[in-house]
């Protein structure tokens, strides 16, 4: 069976696989590792036409995070189940046939599970970085239980010509929540991946009652289990006219920028 790898990089102790849309279908699913479709390269260049569909990106992991075609909400998958957050606060479950500019999943397996409490999301990060130390690992983090003082957010679908990122994310809404119970899915990506993916951590939240959600910038824990898996491969699709680019070499003030919205950072 044809794999048709574009290109193959190590950096570090991380492998990094890049494929042609094809090579993405029949790329077969594995435990630890991460499946990405795009880059965030493309995405804050506005390129939000996808040509993967949410049925596709299923297929490779039940646990992750990303948006939708045209940049139309925050995307969310846990176990198995795809939602997506409208920039009015609405959730609803994605229809498989949907394409995906930008997504990243695994199937999650937890290698290290612990309980906290009463700590704010930098402790979270912390926490994650004391337990997994290897600046070089890609962790992705499931945290379930109560939470406080959510400050969530969500992004208006596109219409073209589509702006650059940076000016889309002028407009977005945020809107807080002061408790819900729920889970937070997110992922710790290496700094040597910017352009690739975001470096450091990137969490959106889900409601147990698919009431609340949205991209996370900030939020307390009263009290959660967190759950860990660790990968140190990552499967790239490459939508046509999308490159790879040099991984590491990325505008990181730009990128926090538009991770940290109007109000604080994830």
């Amino acid at each position: 069976m044809a794999r048709d790898i574009i290109d193959d990089r190590l950096l570090g102790a991380l492998h990094i696989k890049a494929l042609t849309h094809q090579g993405f279908i029949h790329d077969p699913s594995q435990e630890h590792t991460a499946f990405q479709v795009g880059t965030l390269d493309a995405l804050m260049e506005g390129r939000f036409d996808g040509d993967t569909t949410i049925g596709e990106v299923l297929s490779h992991g039940d646990f992750g995070i990303g948006t939708v075609q045209h940049l139309g909400g925050e995307l969310i998958i846990l176990d198995g189940d795809a939602f997506v957050v409208k920039s009015d606060q609405q959730i609803i479950n994605v229809e498989h046939t949907l394409q995906t500019p930008f997504a990243v999943v695994c199937r999650f397996g937890a290698d290290a599970e612990h309980e906290i409490a009463d700590i704010d999301d930098t402790e979270i990060y912390a926490y994650v970085d004391a337990l997994v130390p290897d600046p070089m690992t890609i962790v992705a983090v499931k945290v379930h239980g109560s939470f406080r003082d959510l400050l969530l957010r969500s992004i208006d679908e596109q219409q073209e010509p589509f702006p650059l990122l940076s000016e889309v994310v002028k407009d977005q809404s945020e809107w807080s929540v002061r408790r819900a119970h729920g889970t937070l899915v997110g992922f710790r990506f290496p700094d040597r991946t910017a352009g690739i993916e975001i470096p450091g951590y990137h969490f959106h939240f889900i409601s147990s009652d698919r009431k609340v959600g949205g991209h996370l910038v900030r939020c307390g824990v009263v009290e959660a289990h967190i759950a860990l898996d660790s990968s140190e491969e990552l499967h790239v699709e490459l939508p046509l006219g999308v490159g790879l680019g040099t991984p590491g070499v990325a505008d990181r003030a730009a990128i926090r920028a538009i991770e940290r919205g109007t109000h604080g950072a994830t």
